[in-house]
């Protein structure tokens, strides 16, 4: 991996634990399990909010929280690597620190690959045929590939909020009501 890009794409703690993870996935041969893996633990933290907040709990020990992970890591039939990889998080009281890693190594992925990275938020979660029509209409627009890194958050009521690069796309039902909230104040 070229160190520009890895330096230029992933940053603070939570890039450096992206590049080791990202690292030894590539030299094992195993980033498409890895980011298999990944993708599956995006959607478990949408889903569940159980998970989500043992990520984010600073009162869960470090112990409790490895076994956790683990056993989660189990359930959902992750790769090995990354099956490890939660532990050395879970041991470090690091795990809130998962969304943002998973967000970097798909930056690096992407940047291996060639394409750009489009930060999706949306009000509900994406189905995989919604995420590939978006992401086709994206490449039309940029003329490159594009990776799509999708969040949920139901505070935007509605539509989408796209980012790539510098430019952002906001199309959700929140800003729009606050811009007619705006208007009528006129």
């Amino acid at each position: 991996m070229d160190a520009q890009i890895s330096s230029s794409v992933a940053t603070g703690l939570s890039g450096r634990y992206a590049r080791a993870l990202f690292a030894l996935a590539v030299e094992g041969k195993s980033l498409g399990a890895v980011e298999a893996s990944l993708g599956t633990l995006t959607r478990t933290l949408a889903e569940s909010t159980d998970f989500a907040a043992l990520v984010s709990s600073p009162v869960v020990g470090r112990g409790a929280a490895g076994a956790a992970v683990a056993g989660v890591a189990d359930n959902l039939g992750l790769d090995g690597l990354v099956k490890n990889f939660l532990g050395v998080l879970a041991g470090n009281r690091r795990l809130s620190l998962l969304p943002a890693i998973i967000r970097d190594f798909a930056a690096l992925n992407a940047a291996r690959k060639g394409e750009v990275t489009a930060t999706v938020t949306a009000a509900h979660v994406l189905t995989d045929a919604q995420q590939a029509a978006l992401a086709a209409k994206l490449k039309a627009g940029i003329g490159r590939d594009v990776a799509l890194n999708v969040t949920v958050d139901p505070a935007i009521l509605g539509g989408l909020v796209v980012r790539v690069g510098s430019r952002m796309i906001d199309s959700s039902l929140k800003t729009r009501l606050d811009m007619l909230g705006q208007a009528l104040k006129a």
